[in-house]
């Protein structure tokens, strides 16, 4: 089977978010269930300079207009640039500007990548065709938009289009006039199509017309039905229950082990765990920390947003430090959490240490020298962090949300008596459900039969691609023979 992968991001070429890990581990992973993919990834700067055996291709668009694309391999992955530099040779982040605002023409910009998908998607290139199309998140969601009108020419066979939700917080709304910028009919500017409350949402667009819909964790698709989760949303999906599916992200084992993870310290595995301690000592010495070995070490890897409750940790830090435990933060985001974390620091040297950046290698030697990470997330689509953290023995400390609540077995007396538990969960959006979590934590580590138990059980938990590709797989079939 043949698969057509449109997004905005890939790892390791550009990333900002789990998506990025996801797009770049999935054709590999559905490789070994006969599926082909390649990545349609717009071409930002840098990314073309690296393709292996680049070639430079025209395809045609409706009204008489062309686009340009390169093809090329990186790292086992078969790419389609975009080329259009006019819209994407741009420093940084891909959707903001230097003034850290969305780039004001972002709907030109994936509005063409959505209809250079479409034309790719019933065209083909130089003899290769999809069988479906693989759109994620709301920079792709008009591509069934655009299928649509291709199909309404009787240009090519449509095939047909999964639409995966990464994060429904992102949403892609602009304002209704740009429907006319777009190359889309005013038809389409319905409750039915893209309307979204008065404007226009590629992501409401992709909900609305795809053939299918998944989301990255079985807990967050039912979420997505109910006020608090579906951002406005909810009613669509309700209305679109049958189509939505869960399946639950997994993590590259390859570029995640801690027994060959070339950023450690020093290597180990769950049978033989005894590297983990010169890795606790590294991060310690990075951070400034001076922690006795009865001492447990926290640990957070993350954007720094209300979204992820690191307000709430904020709030809780005095059960930390009270329990002796030190915290080393690694991320960025919202202003004033970075400066809550860095005073945090300043009036804590010893036991609170704080990076503002991001910084991969740092985050692979967090996951290998923590004891536990906190991931208090007040929603949560997957997350990837808490699975690192149970791939490295660092036990996770989670909200019960979505993929969080789906992956970690609370250390409650039912698990600790049948000797499965792999981390501590708590009621989101609460300081004080997440000092409760911190105090078990603290804890279980002071017995350290239990924690080495914990952390065994962590380590043998299936965190890959092998279960989730195989359910990608499974939903492909299905939807090319219905």
């Amino acid at each position: 089977m043949r698969v057509l992968s449109v997004a905005s991001e890939c790892a390791p070429l550009i990333k900002t978010g789990g998506l990025a890990d996801v797009v770049g581990a999935l054709p590999g992973a559905l490789a070994r269930h006969g599926v082909q993919m390649r990545v349609l990834l717009p071409g930002y700067p840098g990314i073309a300079g690296r393709l292996a055996q680049a070639q430079r291709h025209v395809i045609n668009l409706p009204g008489g207009r062309r686009a340009r694309l390169i093809t090329g391999e990186i790292d086992d992955l078969s790419l389609i640039l975009l080329d259009a530099p006019e819209y994407f040779d741009r420093p940084g982040n891909p959707y903001v500007g230097p003034d850290g605002a969305d780039w004001p023409d972002n709907h030109l910009r994936f509005g063409l990548f959505c209809e250079v998908a479409a034309a790719l998607a019933v065209s083909g290139l130089a003899g290769w065709a999809p069988d479906l199309v693989h759109a994620h998140d709301w920079q792709a969601g008009l591509v069934p938009a655009y299928l649509a009108q291709q199909s309404s020419t009787g240009t090519g066979a449509v095939p047909p289009v999964l639409l995966t939700i990464h994060n429904i917080a992102f949403q892609g709304v602009f304002p209704a006039s740009v429907l006319s910028d777009l190359n889309l009919p005013s038809a389409l500017m319905t409750l039915d199509g893209l309307e979204y409350y008065g404007q226009l949402s590629f992501l409401k667009g992709g909900l609305a017309m795809a053939n299918r819909l998944s989301t990255v964790s079985p807990s967050y698709a039912v979420e997505l039905m109910e006020p608090a989760f579906g951002m406005g949303m909810e009613g669509l999906l309700s209305y679109r229950r049958a189509d939505l599916v869960g399946i639950l992200n997994g993590v590259d084992t390859d570029a995640w082990d801690p027994t060959r993870d070339p950023a450690l310290a020093a290597t180990y595995s769950a049978n033989v765990p005894g590297g983990k301690a010169r890795n606790r000592a590294a991060v310690a010495g990075h951070f400034g920390l001076d922690l006795a070995d009865e001492a447990p070490l926290f640990i957070v890897i993350s954007r720094l947003t209300a979204q992820k409750g690191l307000d709430l940790l904020l709030e809780a830090l005095p059960t930390l430090v009270d329990g002796g435990a030190g915290l080393a933060v690694l991320g960025s985001g919202d202003p004033g959490f970075e400066e809550g974390f860095r005073q945090a620091a300043l009036a804590q040297p010893d036991r609170i240490g704080t990076v503002i950046a991001y910084d991969e290698p740092l985050s692979h030697l967090m996951q290998a020298g923590g004891d536990a990470i906190i991931i208090p997330s007040r929603f949560e689509p997957c997350g990837l962090t808490q699975l690192y953290g149970l791939r490295y023995g660092t036990l996770p400390v989670v909200a019960r949300t979505g993929g969080l609540a789906d992956t970690v077995i609370d250390a409650n007396a039912a698990a600790m008596a049948a000797g499965v538990a792999t981390g501590f969960v708590h009621e989101p959006g609460s300081a004080q459900a997440l000092s409760r979590a911190l105090q078990r934590a603290i804890s279980a580590y002071a017995d350290p039969k239990t924690w080495t138990t914990m952390r065994a059980n962590a380590m043998r938990q299936p965190v890959g691609w092998a279960q989730s590709a195989a359910a990608y797989a499974a939903l492909y079939a299905e939807m090319t023979t219905q």
